[in-house]
């Protein structure tokens, strides 16, 4: 009966030490499991590190995550993860909430939290698509400043009758650029 500690950042700038931190607070884990630069979005399963981390996990076992968004982002993804988990006879615990997922009152709690998070997620992207709409009412351009100047890009090329890959090595840009400014 071993004691496993997951961890999750969503980019490659942030780091998983403060959560292994915390969980060392209190457990003594066993062995960590960990995923680095994952967004919650991405399916528990399908992330590399809670893959590994279900093989190896066996009846008995405890998991240890430092919050319940760790597992994911959508209440049907930390519910089928959690479900999967006790499946195999592993107890999930959650730090920050405080509770033992794979008990009845656990479950209930995680189920209203996951609701309470997408929910707060779905808030978030109405504010988002309501600053980007104000935005573009008021005549303000979105995203990067353009850098590449398109006709000077098609241009050349065309005058030396040159590859796509010549063309984005001309002018120090991505093959990619180059098919978007011949389109233009």
């Amino acid at each position: 009966m071993a004691v496993i500690g997951y961890l999750r950042v969503s980019t490659g700038e942030q780091s998983v030490e403060a959560q292994r931190h915390s969980i060392e607070q209190i457990h003594k884990v066993d062995e960590w499991f960990s995923d680095e630069g994952v967004s919650g979005a991405v399916k528990a399963i399908d992330r590399l590190g809670f893959a590994e981390l279900f093989k190896y996990a066996r009846k008995g076992d405890t998991l240890i995550v430092p919050a319940v968004d760790r597992l994911g982002r959508d209440t049907i993804d930390i519910l089928s993860s959690v479900e999967a988990l006790r499946g195999k006879g592993i107890s999930v615990i959650s730090l920050r909430e405080g509770f033992d997922l794979s008990t009845p009152m656990g479950k209930a709690m995680l189920t209203m939290l996951a609701a309470v998070a997408e929910l707060e997620r779905s808030n978030i992207k109405s504010r988002q698509m309501a600053g980007i709409a104000r935005a573009k009412a008021e005549g303000k351009s979105l995203g990067r400043e353009k850098t590449i100047d398109d006709v000077s890009v098609a241009q050349w090329r065309k005058d030396n009758h040159a590859s796509i890959q010549a063309t984005a090595t001309q002018f120090g840009i991505s093959p990619a650029s180059v098919k978007r400014a011949c389109r233009a």
